[in-house]
């Protein structure tokens, strides 16, 4: 509950000599949110309550989201504090840890993962999903194209050798996704890195030391979903990574466990499941949380009414499906 976890941010405010800001997107399966720019106006809420702040805290766990919010959020909070620190309770990834690169101080606990931030691009234009909706596309990774094109360049072309067998293969490639969607693709590799390092400039001047960070979040670690741990992250990368001490990771750990309660993380949204051996019942999740202790709470919240209904029988086989009524999304504030 939220007034309890303002509690607990008033010890971190304590602990960490700074105010705090909480921003959860919830990876619960079947609710999964995102980064989103809409959260901007409420960022700016929270900020306002904040008056002369030497420090920012920001307590953040995400699986990440849109690219230009992200830089959007760090940015903005920059503006309302000389010092920025992030706090990692568990995951930050992808947008997350792009957040993190704008940081001074990146408080990680043992569990705490950062993440590759090399984007994907989704446009209208991009290959339907096989079986799926028509509106359902599959996302195109720029570096799954990079790595497409490296494969045929080392292993197709150094076979067969010629310029013949390079225009088959980027004929294919342009049957399988759009043109337009690869040329923004690129253009989006080129973004994020940009981005980056003028986030990550500031606080890191060797310019060696930048370009191996940003190589290796936006094209060297091989996969989306690597998952980069503390030491990796100060060791390997050599990100300003801070290990919080026994009592830290404590107050860090109630604060997640209080809000993995809230918004059910652990437990997917299974309609049969909440039914159960009912016929119909309501329900009122949260999704997504921004919170501070003057500020009070947003909380991005889908309300709706499951119903168990038989559809019209064929070949006299009776059928029950789920009915998802969805009746309220959107965004509830609780004053502190």
């Amino acid at each position: 509950m939220y007034q309890q976890r303002r509690t607990l941010y008033q010890e971190l405010e304590q602990s960490r000599q700074s105010r705090v800001i909480a921003y959860i997107t919830g990876d619960r399966r079947q609710l999964e949110t995102k980064i989103h720019s809409e959260v901007m106006d409420f960022f700016i809420h929270h900020l306002d309550t904040i008056v002369n702040a030497e420090k920012i805290t920001l307590y953040l766990y995400t699986r990440g989201g849109d690219t230009l919010a992200a830089w959007s959020i760090a940015n903005l909070i920059r503006q309302f504090c000389n010092r920025f620190e992030v706090v990692v309770p568990f995951k930050c990834h992808s947008g997350g840890t792009l957040i993190c690169l704008g940081a001074d101080t990146i408080v990680m606990t043992k569990q705490a993962s950062l993440g590759p931030i090399d984007p994907s691009v989704i446009t209208p234009l991009n290959p339907q999903v096989p079986g799926g909706p028509p509106t359902t596309k599959v996302p195109v990774s720029v570096e799954a194209v990079s790595g497409f094109l490296e494969f045929a360049k080392t292993e197709l072309v150094g076979k067969f050798r010629g310029k013949k067998h390079i225009r088959e293969i980027m004929l294919q490639l342009g049957k399988e996704v759009h043109p337009l969607v690869l040329g923004e693709a690129f253009r989006a590799r080129s973004q994020i890195q940009m981005l980056a390092r003028k986030l990550i400039t500031p606080h890191i001047q060797n310019g060696a030391q930048v370009e191996k960070i940003l190589n290796f979040l936006c094209s060297q670690s091989g996969s989306h979903d690597y998952t980069i741990n503390r030491r990796e992250a100060r060791q390997d990368l050599g990100l300003p990574i801070e290990t919080p001490d026994d009592a830290l990771y404590n107050l860090i750990k109630q604060i997640y466990d209080d809000i993995a309660s809230d918004l059910q993380l652990t437990i997917p949204f299974d309609p049969n499941v909440i039914l159960g051996a009912n016929q119909n019942t309501t329900y009122s999740f949260q999704r997504v949380l921004i919170e501070s202790v003057e500020g009070g709470s947003h909380a991005f919240i889908s309300e709706g009414a499951l119903v168990r209904q038989q559809i019209q029988p064929q070949r006299g086989v009776v059928q029950m499906v789920i009915a998802d009524n969805r009746q309220f999304e959107g965004w509830r504030h609780e004053a502190p």
